[in-house]
């Protein structure tokens, strides 16, 4: 992995569309591109992490003539991803828009966030999101080798939810045939750990991705390949039935546990 620092002439991005997932208003992402690697990510085919070093400043100055909002931080690229423990940008970010009087939504898989705490308790109306894809081992070292034990996760979601913040799980992405059958499992922890919501969305195979992402499958369980071929065909997203019955299943599901499907 190598690291490079550059220097950007805007760093925050408007929705323009309705966020019905994540409810932001604006978006930032402090590094480009991520360590962490999933395969299922398009985030992480580019081994250089481009370190945003004026993205503080540049924020100040691009907060000053926007409406307030929700701004989503890490909505691509994982803001506590290990670049973040020497560089400390997403803290200098959190920090800014404390000041500001703006909202945020913190998207990440890791447990650095719990150092941020501090400032993250300031913050207008503040979520964070922890994403686990799968508790299984052999699944979790397949797609996502490089990121925390999903316990660890849940014991951070206990965490920030105990210190006031509210805090949820996301099943993103649902990888499909090989997850399903831990949603009950996945989103019963969520309630034990003090989730307050549950996210989910289905797996998008874009461009190239589809391909690295089927050599893998078949390394995991060969017999799904022709399954998600059938399923996906000439689009990045599953076929709509698919995605209605998923839709279905989770909301069944944080019913019973009584745990909010959204945010």
């Amino acid at each position: 992995m190598q690291y490079k620092q550059i220097k950007v002439d805007s760093l925050i991005t408007k929705i323009k569309a309705k966020d019905t997932l994540f409810g932001g208003d604006y978006t930032i992402d402090p590094y480009q591109n991520c360590e962490f690697g999933c395969l299922y990510c398009d985030s992480s085919y580019d081994k250089t992490i481009y370190v945003k070093i004026n993205a503080p400043d540049i924020l100040k100055e691009e907060l000053y003539n926007l409406d307030k909002g929700r701004i989503i931080v890490g909505s691509v690229h994982d803001p506590y991803q290990k670049v973040e423990e020497n560089f400390m940008l997403t803290r200098d970010i959190l920090s800014i828009i404390q000041k500001s009087g703006f909202s945020c939504h913190i998207l990440t898989k890791s447990d650095l966030i719990l150092r941020d705490i501090d400032i993250i308790k300031k913050i207008n109306n503040p979520y964070v999101t922890m994403s686990i894809t799968s508790l299984n081992d052999s699944i979790n070292n397949s797609l996502e080798k490089n990121v925390l034990n999903p316990k660890i996760r849940l014991q951070t979601i206990n965490t920030l939810s105990n210190h006031g913040i509210k805090t949820g799980l996301a099943i993103i992405p649902i990888i499909p045939y090989i997850v399903e059958p831990e949603l009950e499992k996945i989103i019963k922890l969520a309630k034990d750990y003090n989730a307050q919501y549950v996210l989910h969305k289905h797996l998008e195979l874009k461009g190239d991705q589809k391909q690295c992402f089927l050599k893998v499958l078949a390394k995991i369980n060969p017999n799904f390949v022709e399954k998600y071929q059938k399923m996906y065909k000439d689009s990045f997203k599953p076929d709509k039935k698919y995605i209605l019955k998923i839709d279905k299943i989770v909301n069944e599901i944080c019913t019973k546990y009584k745990i909010k499907n959204g945010m």
